[in-house]
Parts: structure tokens; sequence; C-alpha cells
């Protein structure tokens, strides 16, 4: 389809839309903290404040330190840092995706490998390198990740992947990335809601590979250089009440032997893929040809 004979929809339905996905980002906002909440596990809480020279200057350094059923509550600021958990669980809470930014240049700031539980929130997430990472890295992994911003990666925003990754992505900013928002492949199978994913230079989100299955639920894709969602190689996905528009090319992008619940025929009623220039839906074997790949 042409980018002249593409509907647009009315001003008033533009609006509400925009008021949709706000609602959805607001249902259970990250309130800004001054103070740590609540320990659910019951162990201590070992905060973190660069200012007071009581507390950790670094979340690394805390985190270091936590035990199994620790948490660690980062106060407003911005930390130069980088934070790697492996095979236990992890309680991080910041005051707030506005208040607390981590950023790294040598390496992502955050890398979860094989954790099997817990849960991160309140966090912007920032790659200011120049080299191959994501800002967010979750490797096999069972946790849920809430309310923070993942942005300005060289490769993705937030990458999931390996046959045992069940993680829970709710309510995350993803924007600024110069590949996708996004990028579930190698068999992960997460659960992915209310996510706005915007102003990617690739895609809101991607899908790679057989066995990779995410359940996709009511995330905002829009503004993305190319389209609203990609799947291909083989994966395959739940697609319910998403909303892919205003990207520069389609709503969805999808290779033939990729599987969507529901079926494809039924995706544009299911999802709100309108107005994309392109359209609404594109099957291709070519997602990626016209950025040289």
């Amino acid at each position: 389809m042409e980018p002249s004979t593409v509907p647009i929809e009315p001003p008033d339905k533009l609006q509400a839309d925009r008021i949709h996905v706000q609602q959805h980002l607001a249902a259970n906002p990250e309130p800004l903290r001054q103070d740590p909440p609540p320990n659910p596990a019951g162990g201590h809480t070992l905060v973190v404040d660069a200012t007071d020279r009581s507390a950790y200057a670094r979340p690394s350094s805390a985190v270091k330190d936590a035990g199994p059923d620790d948490q660690v509550f980062i106060r407003p600021g911005i930390y130069e840092d980088k934070i790697f958990v492996a095979e236990r669980p992890i309680l991080l809470i910041g005051a707030g995706r506005e208040a607390v930014q981590i950023f790294s240049r040598r390496g992502g700031p955050l890398y979860l490998q094989r954790v099997p539980d817990g849960r991160i929130s309140g966090i912007t997430f920032r790659y200011v390198g120049s080299d191959q990472h994501a800002a967010m890295n979750i490797l096999d992994s069972t946790c849920t990740v809430v309310s923070c911003r993942a942005t300005e990666g060289i490769l993705s925003g937030i990458v999931v992947y390996g046959p045992t990754g069940r993680p829970t992505l709710l309510d995350n900013e993803v924007c600024h990335n110069r590949e996708s928002g996004i990028f579930v492949f190698a068999g992960a199978r997460p659960y992915v809601a209310q996510n706005l994913c915007y102003a990617n230079h690739h895609f809101g989100i991607a899908v790679r590979d057989p066995g990779s299955h995410p359940d996709l639920v009511r995330n905002m894709c829009r503004e993305n250089m190319l389209s609203g969602i990609l799947m291909f190689h083989h994966a395959s996905a739940l697609l319910l009440g998403n909303i892919c528009r205003e990207n520069q090319h389609w709503g969805i992008v999808t290779t033939p032997e990729c599987e969507t619940s529901p079926p494809r025929e039924q995706l544009a009623s299911s999802n709100t893929l309108d107005p994309n220039p392109r359209g609404a839906l594109m099957v291709t074997e070519q997602p990626l040809g016209e950025i040289g790949r």
C-alpha cells in the first residue's frame, strides 16, 4: 500500500489510543521513593546513596554484599556502574526511573544470568559506550523487571535469550536504542506486557529463532524507524491488545514460517496496527532487506 493511500485515524481516535496507553503504564506506577519499601523476602535492606557516607556508593557493591533474602534500595542519583548477577535471586529497587540512572560506558549496565527469582524496578539503565552492547541483558532468568527504562543500547534496549528464560517485563520504557527496543531470541519465553517501546532505530519488539515464544500483551510500539513488531526465523508468539502505530514502515512484519496466536489473519482485529505508512501487516522472506541483512 502506498503511503498516500494509508487511512489516517482522526485526531480524537489517536488521542484516545494515547490515553489508553498512558492508563496501561499508570496501572501499577512505581512511585518516587526516598525510603526503602518493606523487604518481601524478610531480609535486610542495603541502601545505595552516593551522597551518604553511611550508605553504599555504587549499586554493584551493595548487590555483591547482599544475601539471598536481602534487598538493595537505590536512592535518587546518577551512578556509573555495571551490575552482574548470576545464579541467585535479586531484589533491586530504585527510587524511580526518573530519579535513578545507572549508566556504563564499558559494557552494558545490567547482566542477569540464570537468575531464578526476584524483582528489579524503578531504575533507568543507560549504555553510553560505542561497542556492541545492550542496556539490559537477561539470559535464562525468571525474575521480574518492572517500571524501568532501557535506553541508548548499541544493540537492543533489552535482550532476553536462552531456552529457560521466563522473565516478566512489565510497564517498562524502552527507547532510543540503535537496534530494537526488546529483542527475544534463542528460545526465550518471556511475558512482555504494557511496555512502551518507541523511537528505536529498528523495531519496537523483535522475536527470532525456533522455540522463542513470548506473550506480547498490551504493549505500545510507536515511532520506531522500521516497524512496530518483527517476527522472523521460525519464531512464535501470542499477540493480544498491542498498539503498533506511527512507525516508519509497518505495524507488524513477519516471515511466512512464523506462527502467531491468534492466527495471522486475525492479528489486525486483536491488535491495533494502524496508522503506519506502509500498512498494518507485512509477510516477507526478507524482513531486514532494507538494512542490508
